[in-house]
């Protein structure tokens, strides 16, 4: 069985780079279009496979021509077949605006996403009952993130939940049945209602969750890295100073290359510290999966260093 099932959302990545992000009804030229593989369930999968785990995919494609290319990247990456659907109509597209810092501004139009329902997850409960660890985003249904909880929780298969992007409307009961749930400063804000501009008053939003059930809360910090939280511990694995020109799938590539870690069997810290250094490099490239080093690509960077 695998190592690891993402359960989640692909995007076909439509990404355009700006000299500066235009004003309202402002039209400006924009030097560089490039066109790639997305999603928040894709590149963690994409990740974790490209390190050398073995990875179930459960999604849904369009049966148009961005599906087509999304099953023809899964085989290129060796994701296993068996959880990918395709359903009617279009396939979700992500456009994307990068500007000349690395920063982004990202739309989605999820199209197949939302035929990944509870029925689906039921119709390939195979697929996640063997596996190491569940990871789930939240570009797709409450209700079937919900739902692979309770099967993970049927199985004995732990769940890792990134709440991205974020929405207010998570419950937090279910958030208390995870293994790891791992927002960022904003999505921490957001479901807490509590401010997360100082490293202080993260702290206090991840202690609320805390209290609240929530047993491993990895919370990450971009380049300045990772606030690890349980009950009465609290600590950060330090981020990997690099310049940074597209931070495009930077947090996808972070869980899925610590899903990796984790399910080969690093504890958090080690792992945590391991998915940092993943990421860094990722943020030096253009591209989402495409900026994704493989194990053999990481070793070589790691020895050139």
């Amino acid at each position: 069985m695998a190592d690891i099932t993402v359960i989640g959302s692909n995007m076909f990545e439509l990404t355009t780079y700006v000299d500066r992000m235009p004003v309202q009804g402002e039209t400006l030229e924009a030097p560089e279009f490039e066109m790639g593989f997305g999603g928040k369930g894709a590149n963690q999968a994409i990740a974790a496979a490209r390190l050398g785990s073995d990875v179930n995919f459960i999604t849904m494609v369009g049966d148009d021509s961005f599906g087509e290319q999304q099953l023809a990247n899964y085989r290129a990456n060796k994701i296993r077949p068996e959880g990918i659907g395709v359903g009617q109509g279009t396939s979700g597209v992500a456009p994307i605006f990068v500007d000349p810092t690395g920063d982004n501004r990202i739309l989605i139009i999820k199209g197949a996403n939302k035929q990944l329902t509870p029925a689906v997850l039921d119709a390939k409960v195979d697929l996640i009952k063997g596996s190491k660890l569940i990871v789930l985003q939240q570009e797709i249904a409450l209700e079937t993130n919900y739902h692979a909880i309770a099967l993970g929780a049927q199985y004995g298969v732990p769940v890792l939940l990134n709440p991205a992007p974020a929405n207010a409307h998570l419950n937090i009961e279910e958030v208390s049945k995870v293994a790891f749930f791992t927002p960022n400063e904003t999505e921490l804000a957001t479901l807490t209602g509590m401010p997360t501009d100082t490293l202080d008053e993260i702290k206090a939003a991840a202690n609320h969750l805390i209290a609240l059930g929530v047993g491993n809360l990895i919370i990450t910090l971009g380049s300045k890295g990772a606030l690890w939280v349980t009950k009465g511990h609290a600590e950060i694995v330090p981020g990997k100073k690099v310049h940074a020109i597209d931070t495009t799938g930077a947090g996808d590539s972070f869980i899925g290359s610590f899903a990796h870690y984790y399910t080969q069997g690093e504890d958090v810290a080690t792992a945590l510290r391991h998915a940092n250094e993943y990421a860094a490099v990722t943020v030096t490239r253009r591209g989402t999966q495409k900026a994704y080093p493989t194990a053999e690509e990481l070793a070589a960077l790691k020895q050139a260093e």
